[in-house]
């Protein structure tokens, strides 16, 4: 009797819930529904893609304009080439080394990337690694440069849309790598989120990317 009854409380209340998560159309189901999709996104969601990506930050949002290349979309990765081409040559990096490259067309800010577990004995010179630094947040560039030493691996990026390298990404460790980038999942769409954060940036910085 007293499990019938926990039986037919649980209903009660999976019946109410369902109601106001699906046709409450009131003030406090719009709220339900709100609550409802944090605590799925935050604590089912993103720990599942978490586990199946095999990283802590599967889905990264492009911050600034370093991997920038002009209207990335449909721009001609030639006339890229022709405005990036010194900078790379001294890396021993030629059009056609680039040009078969993950992701060779870089991505804008606000892009939405998504990320994967970076082995570092599998990474290779082209992939675009996301990795902590001296910084508010990670970085998402581009390896220029593999070494290693006693077994170790060391890294060297540089931002497609730089003129050069940051001091932080001259000699990345292993254990400072969160991840690989696989994809660019939905452009633009984390503008949603920096919009809010954008406006913290120094005047140069803020706002969309434009060409150099």
């Amino acid at each position: 009797m007293a499990a019938k009854e926990a039986l037919n409380s649980l209903k009660t209340v999976w019946k109410r819930a369902w109601f106001l998560l699906w046709k409450d159309d009131s003030f406090r189901g719009w709220i339900f529904s709100i609550a409802f999709l944090f605590v799925f996104i935050k604590f089912i969601f993103f720990p599942l893609l978490s586990l199946a990506a095999g990283t802590t930050l599967p889905l990264a949002i492009v911050e600034s304009c370093s991997m920038y290349h002009e209207d990335d979309i449909f721009s001609s990765f030639d006339s890229w080439w022709e405005i990036h081409e010194e900078k790379y040559l001294a890396l021993n990096i030629s059009k056609d080394n680039f040009y078969d490259f993950s992701l060779e067309k870089g991505f804008n800010k606000g892009d939405i990337i998504f990320t994967i577990r970076a082995r570092p004995e599998k990474l290779k010179v082209g992939d675009v690694i996301i990795f902590s630094a001296e910084t508010s947040n990670p970085i998402i560039h581009r390896i220029i440069n593999i070494s290693v030493e006693n077994s170790s691996y060391h890294f060297s990026t540089m931002g497609d849309n730089n003129n050069g390298q940051l001091n932080v990404e001259k000699n990345i460790s292993e254990s400072q790598i969160l991840g690989k980038a696989v994809f660019k999942l939905a452009p633009l769409l984390g503008w949603t989120k920096l919009i809010f954060y954008d406006w913290r940036n120094s005047p140069e910085e803020r706002g969309f990317c434009s060409e150099n």
